[in-house]
């Protein structure tokens, strides 16, 4: 029996082709092509505005590549609004509706992906970043790199039949957090207490201090999990089971219990919120690596050029801080929420003290990164906090608005 894999990426990236490429023949050095009845198809939403790019940097796909998919489904704004426009026209779903599931936004756009891939009828469909690469890398005993190729497909149609959701590991520079050398100007207890404050559950002190500011930023892959020879169900912990946006796949067979992405206007964290949702389900954490290149730094990588060092995500770096403060700015915005839906009985307390964490800890990240855009923090925790009840609502129907559609 022929099984129909979609293959999702939400893209705004010029070197999309590049990753493309890089992944179409890394499913054939695997083995995942038709002669073995998998048809994989692409389904490819890409925003022009996040880089100015052109259609021609996603459309204009070597025929060679593309001969190797079943079939390439590009998803721009105007078959969005097509879409809406069509769902509306037949009374599935309300204007107002539409623009929850399908409307501007990163969540969204995923929303829009996962859509037409059911839609199509795929049996999986297997979500991969711009920004990451299907390879391992790990440092050994003398401090030199190794490096393995993985089949994040493969390993993902390996487990994810017995579930509904299976989700894989990551390696790189995972993380927006640099690597810090803590001073008079900034100390570790202070460093601390910034990131549990702007941070969620997933990210511990603990494993940022390990693995991000011991090895220059880096997070490098463990060779124990690539030989485990059993996946590991995700427990349920304060309502969540936490899957990760990329190197993911979807069970389409159970569609009809799938959520859709979500996050507050300006935020992220679409990957977090799914996962509030996700209490009924099976979640598998399947073995298996991908690379992120968090800061753009290593796209020799699309080439095959395996780096023999990495270049630290340094905070002397004026594109490393600035993507700190954005992802700091990111991850503030969607924390009430977050705590509005796991943690509504202590949310008022918790709001409190993340004010008052920021007021101790915002002056010295200021001091010490040379810039003042962290002073923003509170004006956005604020707006957000101010904001939860209607974020939840929107929450609330969106997910009502999912199910209309489902097909």
């Amino acid at each position: 029996m022929t099984k129909y894999i979609g293959i999702g990426f939400v893209t705004g990236r010029k070197h999309f082709k590049n990753v493309l490429k890089t992944y179409i023949n890394n499913w054939l050095e695997y083995g995942i092509n038709p002669d073995k009845n998998i048809q994989v198809h692409l389904f490819i939403a890409y925003d022009l505005k996040y880089q100015n790019t052109e259609i021609d940097d996603y459309k204009n796909i070597d025929p060679l590549l593309k001969e190797l998919v079943a079939s390439v489904t590009f998803i721009g704004e105007n078959k969005i609004k097509d879409e809406m426009k069509f769902l509306v026209d037949a009374d599935k779903i309300s204007e107002e509706e539409a623009e929850l599931i399908f409307g501007d936004g990163y969540a969204k756009k995923r929303n829009a992906v996962l859509y037409f891939a059911q839609k199509q009828k795929m049996d999986k469909l297997i979500f991969l970043d711009d920004d990451e690469y299907p390879m391992a890398v790990f440092k050994e005993d003398n401090n030199f790199l190794s490096w393995r190729g993985q089949s994040i497909v493969g390993t993902h149609l390996k487990y994810n039949d017995a579930a509904d959701i299976t989700h894989g590991y990551h390696c790189g520079y995972i993380s927006p957090i640099p690597a810090v050398q803590f001073n008079d100007k900034l100390d570790e207890k202070s460093f601390k207490l910034f990131i549990e404050t702007i941070s969620n559950d997933i990210i511990s002190w603990q494993n940022v201090k390990q693995n991000i500011l011991e090895n220059n930023g880096v997070t490098y892959a463990k060779k124990a999990i690539l030989e485990q020879k059993e996946a590991d169900e995700v427990v349920e912990e304060k309502g969540m089971k936490f899957i990760s946006g990329a190197n993911l796949c979807f069970n389409l067979k159970k569609g009809n219990k799938l959520p859709p992405f979500y996050n507050p206007p300006g935020a992220r964290g679409e990957d977090t919120f799914m996962s509030t949702c996700l209490s009924n389900l099976t979640v598998v954490k399947v073995p298996c690596y991908a690379f992120h290149d968090g800061f753009s730094t290593h796209n020799s990588l699309l080439n095959g050029v395996l780096p023999v060092r990495f270049i630290s995500a340094d905070t002397d770096s004026v594109g490393v801080v600035t993507r700190f403060v954005k992802a700091a700015i990111g991850w503030v915005r969607y924390k009430p929420l977050l705590l509005f839906i796991t943690q509504r009985d202590k949310y008022a307390d918790m709001i409190e003290k993340m004010i008052e964490n920021l007021k101790i800890t915002l002056p010295k990240m200021s001091a010490y990164f040379g810039t003042e855009k962290f002073n923003q923090l509170i004006t956005e925790l604020n707006y957000y906090h101010r904001n939860v009840e209607k974020h939840y609502y929107s929450f609330q129907k969106t997910k009502e608005a999912w199910q209309k559609v489902l097909l």
